[in-house]
């Protein structure tokens, strides 16, 4: 996976309850074209696809199940969310490290507003240990592995 800095949501972001991903991305504000007397209509999901990838880099303990959410917002500190995808419950077995999450190969159509974050939501008790990397990637890798 290729990362940028700007693109990244996690970086090894230890999980110990439900919270936001450390990092919002800042689509930027969106402006009027020459001639037009109203702003363009946001939304990144449609067209080319923004590929996003989340993997757990540290195994979890404890926890029940992990629900991992995509939000926009307005504004930069998310006073009012909209969710736009929500991941199935990931239970313990399944965040083991290396683990993938079954995310949409890329932002889904409704990522329409100038902040993005992920948010993680814990259940059951809180966990000790888990760590997710998660963010915008060039491109995902998507073989087996097998040759």
């Amino acid at each position: 996976m290729i990362f940028d800095r700007t693109g990244l949501l996690s970086w090894n972001q230890a999980i110990t309850a439900s919270a936001a991903s450390e990092n919002v991305i800042d689509l930027g504000q969106s402006g009027k074209p020459i001639g037009s007397a109203t702003a363009l209509a946001r939304d990144i999901g449609p067209g080319t696809g923004v590929p996003l990838y989340v993997g757990v880099t540290e195994a979890f303990n404890t926890l029940t199940s992990l629900t991992v959410t995509i939000q926009t917002d307005d504004n930069e500190g998310f006073s009012s969310p909209t969710t736009v995808w929500t991941s199935p419950a990931y239970t313990l077995a399944q965040l083991a490290v290396g683990a993938k999450f079954m995310l949409p190969d890329e932002f889904p159509v409704g990522t329409n507003e100038r902040y993005v974050r992920l948010y993680y939501t814990v259940a059951g008790s809180a966990p000790s240990t888990g760590k997710i990397t998660a963010g915008v990637v060039a491109a995902r890798q998507t073989n087996s592995g097998r040759y």
